[in-house]
């Protein structure tokens, strides 16, 4: 993906934001003409007790360059009255696997890349200036902040030190340390200098306030001899020994591994010649398995995911639902094994915890349905890579007390997990958000959804279909047949109970009518409890058609139901009271492309087969298309956000870079 001078104008700019990750939770990010307009981006934001307890503690470097006495500015910062405008040098932006920017400025030519040291919170920037006719002086001024990532710093008397060795510098603020490294020039400390006043008009827009302070320790200053070329390189790392570091290898390892990563996938097919089609699809592949590597974290030597940055940290319910596109179609089977093994060694009471604490590192297990989502990614685990024997050894014990755990019920974090007298599964409380729908302001829950609702029913079902069939694979049959029965009475009891006629949908939860796309759970998963091709599958599937589907996704509640909205603006307490109220996620296509699948597998008359081909086939090159230009030109570049207004033109909100959304347009695109 590149932006030329043109596309790089303030406007356009301003909201265009990238990102890269080092596997442990740590990121450097921001937008592509340099500044920085949210408080979460950096250019070292690192995780001090990875993947957890991040803090911004490098912001950006402030380049500029010297000549005859003139300074230039090539960084771009934002202040509430005022706008250093060094993306007007800005000749180009490009990011395949790193972001590098192309200055140009007279007859001098600047770019810089920035790069994470896979694996350790340390990221390398490289500048290769080629000089014109002039002596110039290249002057780097890093910005640092050392604060935790969520919170901004106002009017801050920065109690600083530094320990300085030629061009290496020791920094200690707020009882940590950092390091920088200069491969070339001086180092000019400063004493008491505050970039006062930043302004980060992103999280004005969220309702928080955007104004910070920022400490400048010194700067750094690099002679340039006329028509010289020069490679020089600045690292900040929070480990001591970066002396030694190599750019061009840090760089060329960080290419290979990710380049890696895509031919393994052998998700793009080798020929000698391609039409101009068939490269734009597999430019597309390339970017969204580059993009899954994000979201890929080493935590406690085994592996989870990072649900969205910048701001989330790994989620039980998320790493499900992103797994099989993650992990599966992309054929990274260890670590797949690896984040099931994470996902299940805190397993509590029956509960998969829904997440771990950014703080303290503890396990939550406010949901009910991670644990029944791990049944349907242990179905695909299998159908990606037939292993039996590590689902047997490692995870079906696991399985079966689950099923325990949720048929004796669980009280745990007010789950309120039971059975009612007629076999249907109810869970949590009016205070108590465990689906996904899960937005609270303070104790009130946003979307209720207590009680008996229809998706943890419909995987209640399908977890005991993966255990009728696991255990009779394993050898059990005795415990297949009391799988089989409990299943059997499950599903009477969600058809007599769920499909509401005048509606032609399912109940979201018993007593219920809104219309809401978690219907799609009874016709997607591996064992659907409602048969896809039956007259009430073909009823909810179109209801969801007509009623919530659009370009970017599925809409989170119907238009025309009480307190739908479309658009996801503001502060805090109006982001959360639309956040499920109508909104489009783009992770719901995933549902609504497997219950198509589903059907059309399902179907046996032929002109209806055929039909439902034709539809098919245009919901993928729908989603193709949509995303494969959300990616490389709309405000997520390299990746895809979390949500979308429901109105056009459809304006991205939440996270700007969401593993499931990735996941699901992935698994879409390459039909799996």
């Amino acid at each position: 993906m590149k932006l030329s001078k043109r596309e790089l104008s303030l406007e356009n700019g301003m909201t265009k934001e990238w990102i890269i990750t080092n596997g442990i939770g740590g990121y450097s990010s921001g937008t592509v003409i340099g500044a920085n307009t949210r408080k979460y981006h950096g250019l070292l934001v690192a995780p001090l007790s990875p993947p957890a307890k991040r803090h911004l503690i490098f912001s950006k470097i402030d380049e500029s360059i010297c000549i005859e006495n003139k300074t230039h500015n090539l960084a771009t910062n934002f202040c509430k009255n005022y706008i250093l405008e060094g993306y007007k040098h800005l000749d180009a932006f490009s990011k395949e696997y790193i972001p590098e920017f192309n200055f140009k400025l007279d007859d001098i030519k600047i770019t810089k890349k920035i790069c994470m040291v896979y694996g350790h919170n340390t990221v390398v920037v490289q500048y290769t200036v080629q000089n014109g006719k002039k002596e110039a002086t290249l002057k780097l001024a890093p910005i640092i902040n050392f604060r935790d990532f969520h919170s901004v710093n106002e009017n801050h008397q920065f109690d600083l030190t530094q320990k300085i060795k030629n061009t290496k510098v020791k920094l200690e603020m707020e009882n940590k340390t950092a390091y920088m490294f200069l491969s070339h020039g001086n180092y000019i400390e400063h004493s008491n200098d505050v970039f006062q006043n930043m302004y980060y008009f992103k999280e004005e827009e969220r309702g928080f306030y955007p104004l910070e302070d920022l400490a400048v320790p010194g700067r750094y200053e690099v002679l340039i001899k006329p028509k010289e070329k020069k490679v020089i390189t600045f690292i900040a790392s929070l480990e001591s020994k970066i002396e030694e570091i190599d750019s061009n290898e840090v760089i060329k390892k960080e290419i290979k591994r990710l380049k890696n990563i895509v031919d393994n996938s052998d998700l793009i097919k080798k020929k000698t010649r391609y039409s101009k089609k068939e490269l734009e699809y597999n430019e597309f592949i390339n970017d969204l398995v580059l993009a899954t590597d994000n979201f890929i974290i080493s935590r406690n030597k085994l592996n989870s995911i990072i649900a969205g940055f910048p701001w989330f940290l790994d989620w039980g319910r998320d790493t499900l639902i992103s797994f099989e596109g993650l992990l599966l179609i992309t054929k990274r089977y260890d670590l797949a094994r690896n984040v099931l093994l994470f996902f299940t060694k805190d397993i509590k009471s029956g509960l998969v915890p829904n997440g771990y604490s950014e703080h303290e590192n503890k396990p939550l297990y406010n949901s009910a349905d991670s644990s029944l989502l791990l049944f349907e990614q242990v179905n695909k685990y299998l159908k990606h890579t037939k292993d039996y024997d590590f689902i047997k050894e490692n995870i079906y014990s696991k399985l079966k007390n689950i099923i325990e755990c949720y048929s004796n019920g669980i009280d745990l974090d007010n789950n309120n997990i039971h059975f009612e007298k007629s076999g249907l599964l109810r869970s949590g409380t009016k205070q108590t958000q465990n689906t996904w729908m899960d937005a609270k302001i303070g104790d009130y829950a946003v979307t209720p959804r207590n009680g008996v609702n229809v998706e943890l029913n419909a995987l209640w079902y399908n977890a005991l279909k993966t255990l009728e069939n696991l255990a009779d694979k394993f050898g059990e049959e005795k415990l297949s047949n009391t799988y089989r029965k409990l299943a059997t009475k499950h599903r009477k009891a969600f058809e007599e109970n769920f499909y509401n006629k005048k509606k032609k949908a399912l109940y979201d939860c018993l007593g219920d009518e809104k219309i809401r796309p978690n219907q799609l759970f009874s016709i997607s998963t591996t064992y659907p409890v409602i048969k896809p091709s039956s007259d009430i599958g073909k009823a909810i599937f179109k209801t969801v058609t007509d009623k919530l589907l659009n370009r970017y996704g599925l809409q989170t509640l119907a238009k025309g139901e009480e307190n739908y909205t479309d658009t996801y603006y503001g502060d805090s307490v109006k982001r959360d009271m639309s956040y499920h109220q109508g909104i489009t996620w783009v992770w719901l296509l995933g549902l609504y492309f497997d219950a198509f699948t589903n059907m059309k597998t399902d179907e046996k008359d032929r002109l209806k087969k055929e039909k439902l081909s034709i539809e098919y086939s245009a919901f993928l090159q729908n989603v193709y298309s949509t995303f494969k230009r959300e990616i490389n030109e709309e405000d997520a570049i390299g990746s895809i956000s979390e949500l979308y207004d429901s109105k056009a033109p459809f304006r991205a909100g939440g996270a700007f870079a969401q593993a499931w959304s990735i996941a699901e347009v992935l698994r879409i695109v390459v039909k799996v």
